[in-house]
């Protein structure tokens, strides 16, 4: 771990009554923003998805802590303070999961749940799918399987819900208009989408976007959605099977990924719970912190 330097600025300042702090881990050749809480042997590794950052669990890394977890929530490459290498090739799936494992090394820690929304989760299915380390539990949040999501993308329901990930592989024109008007559209990518806009506050979309507007931070951020096209990583996954306890929790009024993606998950993972949460969306960890902690909490305690 290494302190950071007194120049430069975290991403976001968590509360002090939070218990959470940020620090800099170094880890496959890249230095990542970590938010960090709790103490103790069980590591609890948690993946924001886009266009967030590890401030999307803000409300669950202090419930974590409090069941003797030690919570890391690392800002992923390209995100926030976290490095920005160049180049496409560089946010391929098989690079993106050896940052993972070079986190956990780091941690030190032997007993690890990896919790993980959006585009964490994706690297989290497809880490645990190849056992890059080993896994207690995983948590997924509004993200399916691969193999359901490549069955699922073969219908025009969700490929018109998927738009933005052709729209993505345009070179740089994604970028500017994100970009524009200090990355407001970054700010709409959650009020758009939420069902309970209450949640999401300005100042915390500011975060979010100012985050965004670090200079080649779109570029990384969108460089994720051309390399998972652009790779067969996603598809070369053997049998594709996860044989570790599973949690899904699943926002029904998801925009982008509509709840048939959860049919039949338990093909490939059959130690599978899955909750469905009525009238929230996409972003559920942030829009429904109530109910999503009560279900973790009930689930990792069993």
């Amino acid at each position: 771990m290494l302190e950071k330097n007194m120049q430069d600025k975290f991403s976001w300042n968590p509360a002090p009554a939070s218990g959470i702090h940020m620090q800099m881990v170094e880890a496959n050749g890249q230095s990542f923003e970590v938010a960090t809480a709790g103490e103790g042997k069980k590591l609890a590794l948690c993946l924001h998805g886009f266009p967030e950052l590890n401030h999307s669990w803000r409300h669950q890394m202090p419930m974590l802590a409090e069941m003797g977890y030690r919570v890391w929530a690392p800002n992923l490459r390209g995100y926030g303070g976290s490095s920005r290498p160049e180049g496409i090739e560089s946010y391929r799936l098989n690079i993106l999961v050896q940052d993972i494992a070079a986190l956990i090394d780091a941690s030190g820690a032997e007993d690890v749940t990896l919790i993980a929304h959006d585009w964490g989760a994706i690297i989290a299915w497809h880490f645990a799918i190849l056992s890059i380390r080993p896994l207690t539990r995983l948590v997924i949040m509004n993200v399916p399987h691969p193999k359901c999501a490549q069955r699922e993308m073969k219908h025009w329901y969700q490929l018109r819900k998927s738009w933005y990930i052709f729209f993505f592989q345009i070179p740089s024109l994604p970028e500017w208009l994100f970009g524009m008007n200090g990355a407001e559209r970054i700010k709409q990518a959650f009020t758009k989408m939420a069902v309970d806009k209450s949640r999401f506050p300005d100042a915390e979309l500011q975060i979010y976007a100012d985050a965004a507007s670090r200079p080649g931070a779109l570029r990384a951020m969108i460089n994720y959605y051309r390399a998972l096209l652009r790779t067969k990583d996603v598809r070369e996954i053997g049998d594709a099977m996860v044989d570790i306890p599973t949690l899904m929790i699943w926002g029904e009024e998801d925009l982008a990924i509509d709840i048939r993606c959860t049919d039949g998950t338990d093909q490939w993972v059959p130690d599978l719970e899955l909750h469905r949460l009525p009238g929230v969306s996409h972003w559920v960890q942030q829009e429904a912190p109530e109910k999503v902690n009560a279900i973790l909490r009930k689930w990792l305690s069993a």
